[in-house]
């Protein structure tokens, strides 16, 4: 491809609005253009990534006996009225009315859309295991896209699903699934672990998700630091124990505690330790009011809470509903003299303080001297905080470390969450009809993408994995304008675009130092330069990765490129 005939409009400044490297660099090589808030144009150069990393995709699905299809993105309410998302989902998904007074939601994921399809078809154990995917653009009306396309309210997405008649051949779908996504991960040359994860809004059980390390990631992985163990934090289960003390039990005393609300100022006003303070965070839980007590220095995890009950939704309570519930304003809530109305549960670390501090569901007002099994009506004690850095690993090996990572991929066991409920089943050996078992498996394409230049990218620009370069090379002759360098930069783009390889030809009327800037904005894994040696059959040859140079003779290059690039 000749620089001249395409579209990459590179820019020299970095974006205001772009925070983190990925977004900066692929607005300033020329990859993507906004179009709007979390919408982008993917310009020739993504477009090219992007196709690689499909096709790396279809690949290891293929080979994971799968096979492609296209379904609508337009999905009308009455399939997910079936399995009960098109309330639960949240105001993430984006829907919509036709002139006809219809409901539709633009796709955020294909569960339903597949499981009506299936169902439809699919009748016999004989028709089963069945294994389907699809490329698609999905949308997700996101609260606060950023990072470019790395959260944007529309993108591309591989999402598969498969269909099973037993648990076993889930197990081995599933297992399947999961090495193709390490194959593929591994392909696109990216730093990756597989997470133990919540299933969220898909459902289901034994899901992981795969992390793209990286400091600009919105998840925390909870991992191991001498065993294979890593999780997403909010799955991470806490397996510490605690000693409660053997002090004596003290009277439950109100005391005034005026303009101290949070943890940190009521143990600095009280000169006590945050680990003796009690923590009282209000929660819906499917319209249940629920109050959920963890130790001062301890985070509630909202996943753990929704899990212990099963449930579908779970919010924080707002500062209305927690004067409804408990007749206060947030800051000094309380588990003491709540209306039975409100169900009171509390963390394993919580049952084991003795003479602490809460709340007192009164303005201003907090008690000393509280003891649980005394003061209040604690109805279980279970496991409802985020695990910490330091705890024990929840394997029992080692103790637990935090790192940051960007998820790309998410593989579910879905069990029969959508076939009981859109009534897909299938006819066994012993002619019973029974729920088909589903596995669904999604990849953040264009999230990759983004992903992939977080990791590979230094201070002149990205640094492509050879696999995913849009051109393996940058062929620049210097001075358009000099016969020789342009006839020996043309014949060499014809030759080793004749051999195979993707190359692009800066013939651009540009300044040197304009090119040489571009190529490594791009970040091509080789540059051939054609310069003033071009009379004498000489060119420079770059590595970007490395940042080596040298000269070599036009009869030598072809095998100086295939000994860099491989064959």
């Amino acid at each position: 491809m000749k620089q001249s005939m395409t579209f990459i409009p590179t820019l020299r400044e970095v974006p205001a609005d772009a925070e983190v490297k990925s977004h900066q660099l692929m607005l300033r090589a020329g990859f993507i253009r906004q179009n709007t808030s979390g919408v982008y144009s993917y310009l020739p150069l993504a477009q090219k990534v992007l196709k690689k990393i499909e096709q790396i995709v279809r690949e290891e699905m293929n080979k994971a006996g799968a096979s492609e299809l296209l379904m609508p993105a337009l999905q009308q309410s009455e399939l997910w009225q079936e399995s009960g998302r098109w309330y639960s989902y949240g105001p993430e998904l984006m829907r919509l009315k036709d002139r006809h007074n219809r409901e539709f939601a633009l796709g955020a994921t294909h569960e339903e859309m597949i499981t009506s399809l299936v169902r439809d078809e699919v009748k016999s154990y004989k028709r089963l295991p069945l294994g389907l995917y699809q490329i698609q653009t999905k949308f997700r009306d996101e609260k606060r896209p950023r990072f470019g396309v790395l959260r944007g309210r529309e993108f591309i997405m591989k999402d598969a699903y498969t269909f099973h008649a037993t648990n076993e051949s889930l197990d081995e779908g599933y297992n399947k699934m999961f090495t193709a996504y390490q194959n593929i991960f591994t392909r696109c040359g990216l730093d990756f672990r597989a997470v133990i994860a919540d299933s969220g809004a898909m459902g289901g059980t034994d899901t992981h998700e795969f992390m793209v390390l990286s400091e600009i990631g919105e998840d925390t992985i909870a991992y191991s630091d001498t065993s294979q163990y890593a999780a997403n934090i909010e799955m991470a289960p806490v397996i510490s124990t605690y000693e409660k003390s053997s002090e004596e039990q003290q009277s439950l005393e109100k005391i005034e505690t005026p303009n101290q609300k949070t943890i940190e100022e009521i143990s600095s006003f009280l000169n006590i330790s945050k680990e003796n303070c009690i923590k009282s965070v209000l929660f819906k839980v499917d319209e249940k009011f629920v109050l959920v007590l963890v130790r001062g220095d301890h985070e509630v995890n909202d996943i753990k809470v929704k899990n212990l009950y099963s449930a579908s939704v779970v919010e924080l309570a707002t500062a209305e509903e927690t004067k409804e519930a408990l007749n206060c304003v947030p800051g000094y809530v309380g588990p003491i003299h709540v209306s039975e109305d409100v169900e009171v549960i509390a963390d394993h670390a919580v049952a084991v303080i003795v003479n602490g501090v809460c709340g007192a569901n009164e303005e201003a007002f907090h008690y000393t001297g509280v003891n649980l099994e005394r003061d209040a009506a604690v109805t279980q004690y279970a496991d409802l905080r985020f695990i910490q850095e330091g705890d024990l690993s929840p394997d029992g090996e080692g103790m637990i470390k935090f790192a940051k990572g960007i998820e790309v991929g998410h593989v579910f066991k879905l069990g029969t969450r959508y076939s009981e409920a859109m009534n897909a089943t299938f006819l066994d050996e012993n002619g019973r009809t029974q729920p088909m078992i589903m596995g669904c498996y999604g990849i953040g394409v264009s999230r990759t993408l983004a992903a992939v230049i977080e990791q590979n990218n230094d201070e002149n620009g990205i640094v492509w994995p050879e696999a995913l370069a849009p051109f393996q090379l940058h062929m620049i002759p210097i001075n358009v304008k000099n016969d020789a360098q342009k006839e020996l930069g043309e014949k060499l783009y014809n030759i080793f675009t004749d051999l195979g390889y993707e190359v692009l030809l800066d013939d651009r009327q540009e300044r040197a130092g304009v090119k040489f800037a571009d190529s490594d904005l791009i970040g091509l894994p080789v540059r051939v330069t054609v310069g003033k040696r071009a009379e004498e059959g000489i060119v420079e040859v770059k590595i970007r990765k490395t940042g080596e140079s040298f000269e070599v003779s036009v009869d030598e290059l072809e095998g100086k490129v295939k000994q860099i690039l491989g064959n």
